[in-house]
């Protein structure tokens, strides 16, 4: 039986790995475990993490310190976190790709040879790791990365609209299902596989002008996941836009051909940012940016996403990152709302195996990386653990979000089974 078999609710934690390593003309690297300091300190950042009776860990690799030339491997550092993730007998779910390549890949994700790229890697770390790590997230929050590198221009290689994105999509595409089927001739049955991706909904006058967008929007959120579970056929919404964008027939057909599926689904939601709002006036450039107005719904706008992840992959799912940047008592009321949310579906049939709270510990915003100031105005009030600036680095400050945390995490309710 798989951990996500038991019929319990589990409890994890994530640490936010962001690497964006290009740099050029007002652009820093963006290295989120840089910018934490979890490259010096990751035993004891994985220490406050079984602290906290997180059974769990989303947790990345970093590709490009990891690969840093082509045929070059650094494996030094990954070794110390497996090292001490078997310590402390917590459970890594693996990110391979949380938006970055190394630096060698030139033109990132729309290089020809991105997926061989990727999959070496994949199944490399699959051998290296395989007596404590088997379950993997091949390429996280896939419409993210289409969107920011792919469709608006924000990330390397800069792509912009539709024919972007979906340039970006079908090369991320083939890249998770390389990397997934590699990984799986290795680990055999012992793998595991938590897809994961961000959530679009909308609200306001979504009947009237925009309805277009929100349809290519809609279309572009699953499409990546469409695409490697095999469900883009002839009918699929969005292949008249694949097509405009030069993919063939046969390009499509091989997705159907070598078709992975999910273990979990993971759902990411975040009820400030999830659900984008449409309102007369406001212009929507179709990317996830500034000016781009966001509506909280709050619970309700997660038990609809849960329902449709479940109902649409006909899979396990698990809220696979949600948070609210704001005081500690707001987080902890936003922690309180959706657990209890999430009981509720259980309750009601929706097999929701895992619940994570993201970030572990705070972290920096992505504008980071075109700003000029220093990292603590990028600060994000988002953890368990505050990061607070001292002379002598970030120390990391429990507060009142990780008792809560730990409460829910060793609550009776979990042991509930979801109804049948």
């Amino acid at each position: 039986m798989n951990w996500y078999e038991d019929g319990r609710l589990h409890f994890g934690v994530g640490v936010e790995d962001t690497f964006v390593p290009q740099s050029g003309p007002g652009e820093r690297a963006l290295d989120e475990y840089e910018l934490t300091e979890h490259y010096e300190r990751v035993e004891s950042d994985l220490a406050l993490a079984a602290e906290a009776e997180a059974e769990f860990v989303r947790w990345g690799i970093p590709w490009h310190r990891v690969n840093p030339e082509r045929g070059a491997w650094d494996w030094a550092w990954v070794d110390r976190a497996m090292d001490r993730f078997q310590e402390l007998q917590l459970r890594p779910i693996v990110d391979l790709l949380h938006y970055g390549t190394p630096l060698w890949v030139d033109r990132e994700f729309a290089h020809p040879d991105f997926a061989d790229y990727f999959s070496e890697f994949a199944v490399r770390t699959a051998e290296r790791y395989a007596h404590v790590a088997t379950d993997y997230t091949p390429v996280n929050e896939p419409m993210i990365h289409a969107r920011f590198s792919g469709d608006i221009g924000y990330w390397p290689p800069k792509l912009t609209g539709e024919a972007g994105y979906n340039t970006i999509a079908v090369a991320l595409a083939e890249g998770f299902v390389r990397a997934q089927t590699g990984i799986a001739e290795v680990l055999g049955d012992r793998a595991t596989f938590v897809h994961v991706d961000a959530t679009a909904r909308f609200a306001g006058d979504v009947d009237g002008a925009h309805t277009g967008l929100i349809a290519l929007q809609r279309g572009q959120s699953f499409l990546v996941e469409d695409l490697v579970t095999g469900a883009v056929d002839d009918d699929h919404p969005m292949v008249p836009s694949l097509r405009a964008a030069g993919f063939s027939a046969a390009r499509i057909d091989w997705f159907r051909e070598h078709a992975v599926r999910p273990d979990v689904m993971g759902v990411n939601y975040y009820p400030r940012h999830s659900t984008q709002l449409m309102e007369e006036g406001i212009t929507h450039a179709g990317g996830f940016i500034d000016p781009w107005p966001t509506q909280d719904d709050g619970v309700s706008g997660l038990a609809e996403l849960l329902r449709a992840y479940a109902d649409r992959y006909d899979a396990p799912v698990m809220l696979s990152e949600t948070c609210v940047t704001d005081t500690p008592d707001v987080r902890v009321r936003w922690l309180d709302d959706s657990v209890a949310c999430v009981r509720e579906l259980r309750a009601q049939g929706v097999d929701i195996v895992g619940y994570t709270w993201w970030p572990l510990f705070d972290m920096y915003e992505w504008t980071y990386r075109h700003a000029t100031t220093p990292r603590e105005d990028s600060l994000l009030s988002m953890g368990l653990w505050d990061l607070v600036e001292t002379p002598s680095g970030l120390d990391r400050r429990r507060n009142i979000v990780a008792d809560r945390f730990h409460a829910q995490a060793t609550h009776p309710a979990n042991l509930v089974r979801p109804a049948r």
